[in-house]
């Protein structure tokens, strides 16, 4: 999202504070704006040691280019050195949520004191709070409340994340995605996401037999790595689909768009599962981009991804039984599909992109920046 941003923001109008990673100056080069790396490993920057060297570099920053305001992206880390920044400088600064952190945060701060006094020296002095689905806005407004932030709780602004029209598109031929992922004939149903309980994966593969038993050969193609590979692959075998799932493993980006014109429905039925959730589903966008309908579980931020009844159809994940109530009624209903999918990809072409995204940002920045600053690091 943030790379995203700094491509649409104005040439040379941010500094892009972050961690180092193997390769990083071939990225950096792609960027319109200066990034500048902290000499520390991107996953190593929540470390004491890594947070005192990124603080001390942001602090250098600040004085070198008297930015007018900051875009956190995310809150920790990013949002300890815009606080020293925000401290030391007076440099507004603005926090992006996602959901899960906000969870996690809530739960914190009803165990400690201190965590409840360090969440508030961190997020209550903010200027502005971002939450890239209602759902999202209305878990950060709840946190904020509880911290006393009543005002910057009202304040919350919400911004749905979008993806890139021009990569992700109908009529991208899928032959060669096909062959490498022994997609061979017949109906797919497709999830990209990572491999973890709250994408909802084992609900669709418990859902995969009633589907079967409406369209004969459907099967599941799920594009992904993650901690619980393991335990969906025995999930299948167990159910007697080790056939009919086929797991992908890591699928470049450059191979998503023929990914999903490969296949007939794409399922996210992602659901609220030991403090974490879906906070959007930019796979989601993707798939509505190439033209495909959706069914997408009604939970956490997915109905500002899934128009429902309009890009696709909302169902309640906990349950197998109606995700394949869900799927079956679209497979079933080639007109609908069609029709579904042609919105997803209008709705991509004028709302859920990349594009969008950045002018809103851009308009919050223009709102809170100190006058007669640059833009923000």
């Amino acid at each position: 999202m943030m790379g995203e941003l700094a491509r649409r923001y104005p040439r040379n109008s941010l500094v892009v504070s972050t961690g180092s990673y193997p390769g990083s100056a071939d990225s950096d080069a792609r960027f319109p704006q200066m990034v500048d790396r902290v000499g520390t490993r991107a996953p190593r920057l929540r470390t004491i040691q890594g947070l005192a060297s990124w603080t001390w570099r942001a602090g250098r920053l600040a004085r070198r280019w008297q930015p007018g305001f900051t875009w956190c992206g995310e809150l920790k880390p990013a949002g300890y050195p815009a606080r020293w920044m925000h401290a030391r400088a007076g440099v507004p600064y603005g926090v992006i949520t996602y959901g899960t952190e906000l969870l996690l945060l809530a739960a914190k701060i009803d165990r400690s004191a201190f965590k409840r006094w360090s969440a508030r020296q961190l997020i209550g002095h903010a200027a502005v709070v971002v939450a890239i689905s209602e759902w999202t806005a209305s878990l950060a407004r709840c946190v904020l409340e509880r911290l006393g932030c009543d005002a910057l709780a009202r304040g919350v602004r919400v911004v749905p994340l979008g993806t890139t029209p021009e990569h992700f598109r109908p009529g991208v031929d899928p032959r060669d995605v096909r062959a490498r992922y022994r997609l061979d004939g017949g109906r797919w149903i497709l999830t990209v996401a990572r491999l973890e309980w709250h994408k909802g994966i084992d609900t669709v593969i418990k859902a995969l037999p009633a589907v079967r038993a409406a369209h004969p050969g459907t099967r599941y193609a799920v594009a992904g790595v993650g901690d619980r590979g393991p335990h969906l692959e025995q999930l299948a075998r167990e159910l007697g689909l080790a056939d009919a799932v086929r797991f992908l493993g890591a699928v470049p980006d450059a191979d998503l768009p023929a990914l999903y014109n490969a296949a007939d429905l794409y399922v996210g039925a992602s659901r609220l599962h030991d403090l974490l959730a879906e906070g959007f589903g930019i796979s989601l966008v993707e798939a509505s981009a190439c033209g495909l309908a959706v069914v997408g579980g009604r939970s956490g931020g997915v109905p500002d991804a899934v128009r429902d009844g309009e890009t696709g159809i909302l169902v309640n994940p906990d349950d197998p039984q109606a995700v394949a109530a869900g799927i079956n009624q679209l497979l079933g209903d080639g007109e609908l599909r069609k029709r579904l999918g042609a919105a997803g990809r209008k709705a991509v072409e004028t709302f859920y992109n990349w594009d969008r995204v950045a002018r809103d940002l851009i308009r919050i920045d223009a709102e809170f920046r100190l006058p007669g600053r640059p833009a923000a690091p």
